[in-house]
């Protein structure tokens, strides 16, 4: 694109922004003649997949803002027309983030202004209210404006279709080619009235519905503490956890309430660094079962344990370990169906499955997939995703999640014994399963681009002292796996081993998930089958980093 191309698709982009933000951002860029800046946002489009949208608010066609949202939802409209779904009804629901509010009401506009009917969710809620008020409402879309736990300058849009769930392929490309099609935004027509504004009787529906995952009469004795992470989660849990029965969460009030500058953390994820430091402050102070945190949009559960043996007293546990407990929970439960996961996550699910005798499957990565395995009862994925009531949220569920795992919490506390306990349990069982990953930020994608291509150009033949014994390119599928942008590994010797690298769907990083099986034979063989686990994670972090080239 020449400069001339450059400020000419500038300057048609100004002449039609709706919002006077990204308007004043615009003109200021374009005064100061920032072509590096203005190349950075009009080199092309935010791109529309499986994940929807997201990336950082901004004007410009590669940023999220209201110009973006309108064509999205343009695009969606006209692709559910196109599939005889004129007059059917899209629900909205949004979260707290920065312009997530302005997102919800255009997309509003524009599903009135296409002949669809609209109706917003009330207020900012979590993710899962409005993947089960989809169904529940006999919606033929939904979408939802959240970046999740991605940074504060970050927002997004997801879509589900009605089934409840994600949208896949093809669908995403279908949409994908709508919004291509849109010329102008003064082609799509917005309404100032029209759509609904729904109260709290759905809200109201799924938290009887959160009640379904518990057992009636079982113990709800588990004292808690709460972060919602700034995000909207309180309200909601906090709601569910009163009609259960369990003690009221101790709040982490720094948190607690919705913020989306997000000011007290790096990046409002439990998973990262430093964000869980607020909470295990207050479980210091008032000593409970178990900590529990939301993600910004309450679909992500986290769960801490105490733990002397590190600094503070508190450990987070892995999605993994928390994937396994609720499994194991569920089984004693005596649930049937089947029980899913992505590839990324710990095979330690399929032993669980297998010994109860129930069924199990692997898809790919995201909830989108795990979500329309037939006969689901359970399904989990590493980074604290759980669907834990597939027949009301086809979704994870950070809510019904934290329920479940206080139930579970409340169990083992009548029995005097504690989430640990069964995790040792369970790796006598089953073998100790450890995981762990090998996460790379990165400013510049071609660095996860040049990773992947040294990984295929000269495959690792031992990780670890392990041997390779199968490589497997995942973009050629396999028999179970549709195609996915991904590498796996399987590796043999004194131990078995797995890894997955693969660029993350939703944020600039190369995720490679790393997991190692040690043996068991009984409780006094934990502590040493962790130390081994712990040095071939290791081992396998420094090999695989080596290989990529990174």
């Amino acid at each position: 694109m020449t400069q001339d191309d450059l400020l000419a698709r500038a300057q048609a982009w100004l002449a039609e922004d709706p919002d006077q933000e990204t308007r004043d951002e615009l003109a200021a860029l374009l005064d100061r003649n920032a072509t590096d800046e203005l190349a950075a946002r009009f080199s092309g489009t935010l791109q529309f997949g499986t994940a929807g949208l997201r990336g950082e608010l901004g004007a410009g066609p590669m940023r999220m803002n209201r110009s973006v949202v309108i064509r999205a939802a343009a695009g969606l409209a006209a692709y559910l027309k196109a599939k005889g779904e004129t007059g059917g009804l899209v629900v909205i629901g949004y979260d707290a983030r920065y312009k997530s509010a302005d997102f919800a009401r255009d997309t509003a506009a524009v599903m009135t202004g296409a002949g669809l009917r609209a109706a917003l969710l009330p207020r900012p809620l979590p993710t899962p209210v409005l993947a089960y008020a989809i169904r529940h409402l006999g919606a033929v879309a939904g979408v939802e404006v959240t970046a999740s736990h991605n940074p504060p300058r970050d927002n997004g849009y997801k879509v589900y279709l009605g089934d409840g769930s994600q949208i896949v392929p093809p669908a995403d490309a279908e949409i994908a080619a709508e919004i291509a099609a849109i010329r102008s935004l003064d082609d799509v027509p917005r309404p100032t009235e029209g759509w609904e504004t729904l109260g709290d009787e759905v809200l109201n529906a799924y938290l009887e519905r959160t009640d379904a995952v518990l057992t009636p009469g079982s113990p709800r004795t588990a004292r808690t503490v709460y972060t919602a992470m700034h995000g909207v989660g309180k309200e909601v849990l906090t709601a569910a956890f009163d009609r259960a029965g369990f003690p009221p969460p101790a709040l982490v009030a720094e948190q607690a309430d919705p913020d989306p500058a997000f000011p007290t953390v790096a990046f409002p994820n439990p998973e990262e660094p430093g964000a869980m430091d607020l909470a295990f402050e207050a479980a210091r102070a008032v000593d409970p079962d178990i900590v529990i945190a939301n993600d910004p949009d309450a679909d992500r559960c986290a769960v801490a344990v105490p733990d002397a043996s590190v600094d503070g007293g508190w450990r987070m546990l892995r999605g993994d370990e928390v994937g396994a407990l609720l499994a194991a929970h569920l089984v004693h439960k005596g649930a049937t169906g089947v029980f899913a996961e992505s590839i990324v996550s710990s095979s330690l699910l399929g032993r669980i499955a297998e010994a109860a005798g129930v069924g199990y499957e692997e898809t790919l990565t995201g909830f989108k997939w795990i979500a329309r395995v037939d006969g689901l009862r359970y399904g989990y994925e590493e980074a604290l995703g759980y669907c834990v009531d597939p027949e009301g949220v086809r979704d994870k569920d950070g809510i019904t999640a934290a329920l479940l795992v206080t139930e579970l919490a409340s169990v083992l506390k009548e029995q005097g014994r504690t989430l640990t306990d069964l995790l040792d349990d369970l790796a006598v069982a089953h073998g100790l399963h450890a995981t762990d990953q090998l996460s790379v930020r990165v400013e510049d994608l071609g660095i996860i681009a040049d990773a992947m291509a040294a990984l295929r150009g000269k495959p690792p033949v031992r990780l670890a002292g392990l041997t390779v014994v199968s490589a497997e390119d995942l973009t050629k599928g396999t028999e179970s796996l549709p195609p996915t942008d991904g590498l796996r590994y399987h590796l043999e010797g004194d131990y078995k081993a797995r890894v997955i690298v693969r660029p993350s769907g939703t944020e600039p990083k190369l995720k490679c998930y790393l997991e190692v099986v040690v043996p068991v034979a009984d409780a006094s063989g934990l502590a040493a089958a962790r130390a081994t686990a712990t040095e071939l994670l290791a081992a396998i972090k420094r090999d695989l980093s080596e290989a990529a080239g990174l």
